[in-house]
């Protein structure tokens, strides 16, 4: 079988790098030389080359120029792993077999952006790593591979975003040797049964300190690194946190939100929240004393 992949990201990488170790047939590579959005852009032009595989890079998936690079691979399957522009009808019938699409979520829940941020600033307790075959609506194909990832409390967006991985790259060799005998299995997805993610904006990375421990704590490690990180604002500038802990502030009850109630000489910052407390760690310190107010 003839695979065409598209992607540009690091489950991209991780996706084609795993194809090309198992010596599968990748007659072509579409993907982008930058990206002023993907937090975790990777160029798999150099994997490309280590494995003489023929590569264009495109902005827009679905221009013209891009489907004529396709067309000229000759493909029967299409993996598009770590793409977030919708594929057009005129693409997706290039491919006999189809284009199949992957989501870190429990599809069909959680349809839309942001899945790995949003599942964690949630707090839920589980997603999933799912494959399916893409149209031309969003996550909505028929799913071909789905397994259930545990979220622990300690996890944080780039533990999340291995953890989801390593599941990936074992669900999709298996799903691949059955495609190639023609024994896989696809189940239909009822989208009118889930629920569908919006884009993130900035203000929902703002911490509020009237928030509980727990909210601002989930809030943090959902856009730790490689993202964009949570904020607070002080005296109208925007302070980073990229790393903090729930604390216990057993009889602080009547103590306000935002306060100050430590500074430690290893430059940890003690917040109190609306319920309980948040110990800042890895985060912008605006240079704050015990008792000022953020």
């Amino acid at each position: 079988m003839r695979f065409l992949f598209i992607g540009c990201v690091e489950s991209s990488y991780r996706l084609l790098s795993r194809l090309l170790e198992r010596k599968k047939n990748v007659v072509g590579v579409v993907t982008k030389k930058e990206s002023d959005f993907n937090a975790d852009y990777v160029d798999l032009a150099p994997l490309c080359n280590k494995y003489h595989v023929p590569y264009h890079y495109v902005k827009n998936v679905n221009d013209e120029d891009c489907i004529e690079f396709i067309r000229l691979c000759f493909p029967d399957i299409c993996y598009c792993f770590g793409w977030s522009q919708l594929l057009k009808k005129e693409l997706i019938d290039l491919f006999p077999r189809g284009v199949v699409g992957f989501h870190p979520a429990a599809l069909p829940n959680n349809r839309g952006r942001h899945p790995f941020i949003w599942a964690l600033a949630l707090g839920l307790e589980e997603t999933a790593s799912t494959f399916f075959m893409i149209t031309t609506g969003t996550d909505e194909g028929d799913i071909l591979s789905q397994r259930h990832v545990k979220i622990d409390y300690q996890d944080n967006a780039k533990t999340l975003y291995d953890k989801v991985l390593d599941v990936a790259v074992e669900q999709e060799m298996e799903f691949t040797e059955l495609l190639e005998k023609g024994t896989a299995t696809l189940i239909p997805q009822n989208v009118e049964t889930g629920n569908f993610w919006r884009k993130r904006r900035k203000e929902d990375g703002r911490i509020d300190w009237r928030m509980p421990s727990r909210g601002i704590y989930n809030l943090v490690r959902s856009l730790s690194k490689p993202y964009i990180g949570a904020h607070f604002v002080y005296n109208g500038a925007d302070y980073k946190v990229w790393k903090a802990l729930e604390i216990e502030t057993i009889g602080l009850e009547n103590i306000e939100p935002g306060k100050v109630l430590a500074v430690s000489v290893d430059g940890t910052m003690d917040v109190k929240a609306g319920i309980g407390g948040i110990r800042l760690i890895d985060f912008d310190n605006p240079g704050m004393s015990v008792g000022d107010y953020l």
